[in-house]
This record gives structure tokens, C-alpha cells and sequence, in this order.
């Protein structure tokens, strides 16, 4: 990731309304070359609406946007060349095979002859495709169109990718395939911007940009982002009798939510409640109904308990 250099997106101020509808609020974004920065929110957030405006398939209502250099809000179309662009469902043509499907698309790239056949031929290869290439596009697995949509969005060779929630609704093995592919083209320089709601597929970004209502709540490393205190304690209880404790636990007044986690009890307290307090009822549900605590401790925070606490504190 080279932050020495201009970023190869950047907005600022940049907002999208709807009637009276704010789908996106005065978000700023930079992402650099070599750099993968995600937008991390729960479905209805703003994030498509954030990406079709900073690919310019959507004009925003105000704002700045410059891609590789271009401004997006008054000359889109010359940063067409520059850009990669995978939606969040598959949008290529069912009918065709993988290897028709990328001839067509580099012909619509203005690729012809030579250049044409080297750019497929390369593509295919780093997607792992060339055995795919006489399949049916609509006939492939989930990931396998995936992998083919972010082909056809390299045939061209961009700057700037941008990967709309690339991976929903694929099985963890090729999620993890396809983020080791992401790995490469941030290696080789490209700038890329993903949206997703997967706590640890966000993990995997160099930075990430909480998105709540349409606003940035918070941003940063998620290295820095787990390091936020929590304004909730959260405890760690592991027992062969974690089924009943979960459900005593519902009553308990300490108890703000109880969330099974890995075989274990996560249990967050209610904003300035001593974990002694949670400790003590622990111990007498054990000693009356003979219960089992193999170990209680402080969880160590995920970054699913950072985001909640930023959503609550917006909320509050």
C-alpha cells in the first residue's frame, strides 16, 4: 500500500438523496494504490449507493469524486478505461460460455486482435477459469461466477476496483480463494473498494469505514478499531452447561444480551455494570443447581463488538 502517494479515490462531502430519503450523508473516502479499504455495514447502510456513485454509474446529489485522477461528478466517462467494476450479483450473460462472455466484454473494452486474446488467455489464468472455459457462465457455481465477473473486470488492466458484496452468498471456501485473489491485485497495485457485512471478511481489509444510516461512523485499521474501549463489559463463560445458563441468564438484570459464541457463552452487561456483580450470580446458579464453570474471564473484543458499540454510541 503506497499512502506516500495521491489516492486513487477520493470523495469528500459526498451525499446521495432520494427525495427526502439521505441514502448517503457527507462521506469522505480515500484509498490508495495497493490498498483494499472496506465499507463494513449492515444491509441498507448506503454502501451500494456509496459505490454506484464513486464508480459513476450514479450522479450524487452533492459532493466531490475523483477517480485515477478524473472527476467523477463532471467527466465519468474518462475514467471508464480506469476503472474495474464486480456487482453484487452476477451480470453477465447466462447463455454464453466463460470464454464468449470474455470476448465480449473485452470487446466492449475496445480490445481487438492480439491484445484481445493475450488479455483473456491472462485473465482466465489468474481466475483459474481456463478449465471452465467452454462451461456454460450460467450454469457455474456461485464462486465461479464471481471469479468470472472479476475477470471481465480486469480484461482492461484498471487502476481502481470496485467489488460490490463479492461474495455473498458464497461458501467460506471460495470466499477465501477469492480474498487471496484480491490479495494479488492489491499487491500489484490497484487500488480496490469493497462492500461487505461479513465482520471477518472485513478483517481482511488494510482499512475500514463503518457505515450506519447512510453516515461513516468510524474508520481506521481494524487493528485500531478492536483496540476502542467498550462502553459494555463483555464476559466469556465456557461449561458443559452453557444451554441452561444461557437461558438463566435472560433474567439476570446485569444482563444486557447473551450471545452463543464457539461453544461458549459471550455475555455483555448492561454500560457500568460491575462484572463482580455477574461473577456472583454465575457462582450461585453453579452452587444451587449443581452447574458446571469450566472458565469466566473478559472476551477478548471482535470486531463485531466494536461496531455494535459504534452503532449504539451514534444511536444514543
Amino acid at each position: 500500500m503506497k499512502t506516500d502517494t495521491a489516492p486513487l479515490i477520493r470523495a469528500e462531502d459526498l451525499s446521495r438523496r432520494f427525495g427526502e430519503f439521505t441514502a448517503v450523508d457527507r462521506i469522505q473516502v480515500a484509498v490508495h494504490p495497493g490498498e483494499v479499504f472496506g465499507l463494513l455495514g449492515a444491509n441498507g447502510a448506503g454502501k451500494t449507493t456509496a459505490i454506484r456513485m464513486l464508480c459513476g454509474m450514479l450522479p450524487p446529489t452533492d459532493g466531490r469524486i475523483e477517480v485515477a485522477g478524473v472527476d467523477m461528478v463532471r467527466h465519468a466517462r474518462r475514467a471508464r478505461g480506469q476503472i474495474g467494476y464486480v456487482a453484487q450479483r452476477f451480470s453477465l450473460y447466462g447463455d454464453l460460455t466463460v470464454l464468449e462472455n470474455l470476448k465480449l466484454q473485452a470487446g466492449l473494452y475496445g480490445l481487438t486482435g492480439v491484445r484481445r486474446r493475450d488479455r483473456v488467455d491472462a485473465t482466465l489464468h489468474l481466475l483459474n477459469l481456463t478449465d471452465r472455459q467452454a462451461v456454460m457462465a450460467g450454469t457455474l457455481p456461485l464462486g465461479y461466477q464471481q471469479r468470472l465477473g472479476l475477470a471481465a473486470a480486469l480484461l482492461h488492466e484498471p487502476q481502481v476496483l470496485f467489488l460490490d458484496e463479492p461474495t455473498s452468498g458464497v461458501d467460506p471456501m471460495a470466499r477465501q480463494r477469492f480474498w487471496e485473489l484480491i490479495y494479488t491485485l492489491a499487491d500489484s497495485g490497484i487500488g480496490i473498494l469493497v462492500t461487505t457485512h461479513y465482520m471477518d471478511e472485513a478483517l481482511f481489509c488494510d482499512r475500514l469505514a463503518l457505515m450506519q444510516a447512510g453516515r461513516i461512523v468510524a474508520e481506521g485499521e481494524p487493528e485500531t478499531l478492536l483496540r476502542r474501549p467498550l462502553p459494555t463489559p463483555i464476559l466469556e463463560l465456557d461449561s458443559p452447561d452453557a444451554v441452561i445458563f444461557e437461558r438463566l441468564a435472560q433474567d439476570w438484570p446485569e444482563v444486557r444480551e447473551v450471545i452463543p459464541h464457539a461453544g461458549q457463552l459471550r455475555i455483555r452487561l448492561h454500560a457500568g455494570t460491575d462484572p463482580a456483580a455477574l461473577r456472583a450470580r454465575i457462582d450461585q446458579a453453579a452452587t444451587a443447581r449443581r452447574l458446571t464453570v469450566t472458565a469466566l474471564h473478559p472476551a477478548t473484543p471482535e470486531l463485531e463488538d466494536a461496531f455494535v458499540a459504534v452503532l449504539e454510541e451514534n444511536d444514543g
